[in-house]
């Protein structure tokens, strides 16, 4: 560990995951777009200075500001280029090798009255070793000329930014007749002169020149694809390239993927509120034990000395209140919320950018499955989807969507698309659970709209709080808590139809399912209109809410992914307890579903169904087209799963307890992954122990998941507490958290403010 200072590590460690990708040491690099180059570099001037290997990073420098310039004009002169959209100015100047000319010219820049390059590139040596073919007085004189540059790169480090590239080995085998005597032995001596006039000259110097080495390990990996054994392959130039620009911009741009050299963030007012109050809480908390510690002691028997008895004594031991809970609760959870900080906004811990490979996704998912099977158990009842077949499906489906995170299987389309049928599927038991519970119960009293509320939302609202992200950002929850308000306020508009009122008027079914056509063309109006759509989200404090990047449109890109799946799984509530109202299920243990004949036709088409699909997403080829297919179809293979998970009797009957257990943590898993599981908000990873790749992800597994389950346990302990039965007390427990969210708005408006 070297500080915060991770440029160090970008400029001179790292190595490569698969042929191109290139993985700097602790932290993540950013592939910057010409736009987002752009932008960081308008009104810049930068100059590369040096030979024909400085030219190709001069001109993979350029090309990530504009993709068409062509490598062509005088090889051996100065080569100018200028974005006059952006006045960016880049120059190649042609000096191969480290001499008077070359120190003139640094020196001009010294003394000039005019503005500096912003940026100075520089490094030579393979032309001193040609032309002086290879002689020891060269590599002497070679040091007297960099010791003489030295102080002035020093003195122009003060305002601008200087790298000093190293020269890159050389494939021997391929060099042409007239370089036979560049050799690695040659450069690694001018290479080690070079650090050492340039380091001890920065020991002098409050400024730094920042010496450019990773391109020496880079070039070792791909310079046998080299054309002529000197010059890089061009993807290893792109590589070098995007380096530089994210030594430069990303302190600049500060992309979230983008980690390296990128200061760590100051906290927020709201943050430090927050730390304020996990403090007193803790405090708070301290001061309650060690009274009742006293009190307990003060209570405690003792021994009679004249016979021997134990005295009680007159108080019993205190139990626990519900200030001391809760106490205790938010202490928990504030020391949980060190580590998300330390992990995830800190620069302790190491990130990385995600490389996907088939083995990395295939293999974890398979020994996962085969871990499940190994913990089968009977279920207590055999309904279809009772709740540890519903808490078995929601374990192995985020089990599956963790794999894909970290393996970064998104850039595969056919996983791409199954691991979206998932994320209905959870949608699809959202409508499914909560109008089986409407429709059953007909309670659509205060407290069971807050409660559901406060355990889908607690975690997110406090990491919005400690992480500073908006609510948006953790887009499932937002998802799940509308889908769910929308719900109750279709079944708990007048009429209210609830089974006990229908079981006595069939008529009743009927005006539910007017119901549920009216919500269908509601959703079918908003999906085809995302003015109204937007409109309806952009009202303040609807904005504060569902705003990502200063505009809601990524939540309607995700409510418009899966915009049918929950009126799918309401309507299959609907009919599943029609049919069980109606004695049509054989639902006893071991009984197949429906009768033998019709069970044997329903699984056969469950599983063409349920391969067609797979077989049709394995074949996409364009992510958009296949997303605006999705809503609509993704129906096909979750209905398929349900049908061959229960109509068989025997495996209705039974159930993986590993899946279930970590499914009734699932919503806790998903969204602490983020930030102590995957690092820098998803797009990277968490890296505890550096080098061991197979035990950092044992190790940050382990300390994931016991978190998850702990969150899991503070969030249904405050339920209790903060959302009691009693609706008066409810009432003031509501005002009181009306208060809080103003306050919270109130604080984000001045923190917005102060940005600006």
């Amino acid at each position: 560990f070297k500080g915060d200072d991770t440029c160090e590590y970008l400029l001179s460690s790292g190595r490569f995951l698969g042929d191109k990708v290139w993985q700097p040491h602790s932290c993540m690099m950013h592939k910057y777009k010409n736009s987002e180059a752009k932008n960081c570099l308008i009104d810049k001037h930068i100059a590369f200075i040096g030979d024909s290997r400085i030219r190709q990073l001069f001109y993979s420098f350029i090309k990530l500001i504009n993709p068409q310039v062509k490598e062509e004009g005088n090889k051996h002169g100065n080569i100018p280029f200028e974005d006059k959209s952006a006045s960016i100015k880049v120059d190649f100047l042609w000096y191969p090798e480290v001499n008077g000319s070359m120190r003139q010219r640094i020196k001009s820049w010294t003394e000039a009255a005019t503005a500096k390059p912003h940026i100075i590139v520089a490094g030579a040596a393979t032309w001193s070793i040609k032309i002086h073919n290879g002689s020891n007085e060269a590599l002497t004189q070679y040091k007297i000329n960099i010791t003489s540059i030295a102080p002035l790169l020093e003195k122009l480090a003060k305002s601008s930014d200087v790298y000093w590239v190293l020269q890159d080995p050389v494939y021997e085998d391929m060099l042409s007749e007239s370089r036979k005597m560049i050799t690695n032995e040659k450069i690694d001596a001018y290479n080690e002169a070079a650090v050492r006039i340039l380091n001890s000259s920065s020991r002098n110097s409050k400024a730094k020149v920042k010496v450019f080495s990773v391109s020496k390990l880079i070039a070792q990996e791909t310079i046998m694809k080299s054309s002529d054994g000197l010059h890089l392959p061009e993807s290893s130039r792109e590589t070098n390239a995007m380096i530089l620009m994210n030594v430069y911009c990303n302190k600049i741009l500060k992309p979230i993927d983008g980690s390296c050299c990128q200061p760590q963030p100051p906290l927020t007012l709201i943050q430090k509120l927050a730390f304020c109050f996990f403090t007193l809480s803790f405090i708070g908390y301290l001061i309650i034990n060690l009274i009742h510690r006293n009190n307990y002691r003060k209570n405690k028997p003792c021994t009679d000395l004249e016979n021997g008895e134990e005295k009680k004594p007159a108080v019993s031991t205190p139990t626990v209140s519900t200030l001391e809970m809760l106490l205790h609760s938010f202490c928990k959870l504030g020391l949980i919320m060190t580590y998300f900080y330390l992990c995830d906004r800190a620069n302790l811990f190491m990130k990385e950018n995600k490389f996907y490979t088939h083995s990395s996704f295939f293999i974890p998912i398979i020994y996962i499955l085969v871990l499940g099977v190994f913990y089968t158990e009977n279920t207590k009842e055999t309904k279809v989807l009772n709740r540890e077949q519903t808490d078995e499906w929601k374990g192995w489906m985020q089990l599956v969507i963790l794999i894909y995170h970290i393996s970064g299987a998104s850039t595969f389309l056919p996983v791409y698309m199954h691991i979206r049928v998932l994320v209905a599927a959870y949608l699809f038991q959202t409508g499914y659970g909560h109008f089986s519970y409407f429709w059953i119960k007909g309670d659509f009293g205060v407290y069971r709209v807050c409660q559901v509320l406060f355990r889908l939302n607690f975690l997110v609202v406090v990491l919005c709080i400690v992480m500073d992200r908006p609510y948006q950002f953790y887009y499932f929850v937002p998802l799940v808590t509308v889908w769910f308000m929308i719900i109750y306020v279709t079944l708990a508009i007048w009429p209210q139809i609830v089974q006990k009122k229908a079981n006595g008027n069939c008529f009743w079914h009927f005006g539910l399912l007017l119901k549920l056509i009216c919500l269908l063309t509601c959703i079918f109006f908003l999906s085809y209109s995302q003015g109204a759509f937007e409109k309806i989200f952009s009202f303040w404090p609807l904005s504060k809410c569902f705003e990502l990047n200063g505009n809601v449109y990524e939540w309607w890109f995700r409510w418009k992914l899966d915009r049918y799946v929950v009126f799918h799984g309401m309507l299959f509530a609907f009919i599943y307890l029609a049919l069980q109202k109606w004695q049509v299920l054989s639902e006893g243990k071991g009984d197949p579903l429906f009768s033998t004949r019709v069970s044997n036709v329903l699984l056969f088409i469950s599983v063409a169904c349920f391969l067609t699909y797979s077989v049709w997403a394995s074949s996409c080829k364009n992510k958009t087209d296949c997303n605006e297919l999705h809503p609509s179809v993704s129906v096909v293979q979750i209905l398929a799963f349900i049908l061959i998970r229960n109509i068989p009797g025997y495996i209705r009957s039974v159930y993986s307890s590993f899946f279930a257990w970590f499914g009734k943590i699932s919503l806790e898993l998903f969204i602490c992954q983020y930030h102590i599981w995957l690092a820098a908000d998803t797009k990277g990873i968490l890296v505890l122990i550096p080098g061991y790749p197979m035990l950092n992800v044992m190790v940050s597994t382990f300390i994931f998941v016991c978190v998850a389950h702990e969150i899991s346990q503070i969030t249904n302990d405050l339920a209790q507490i903060v959302v009691p039965k009693d609706n008066p007390t409810l009432l003031k427990r509501l005002l009181c958290m009306a208060g809080f969210f103003s306050g919270l708005l109130l604080f984000s408006a001045i923190q917005d403010q102060s940005r600006h």
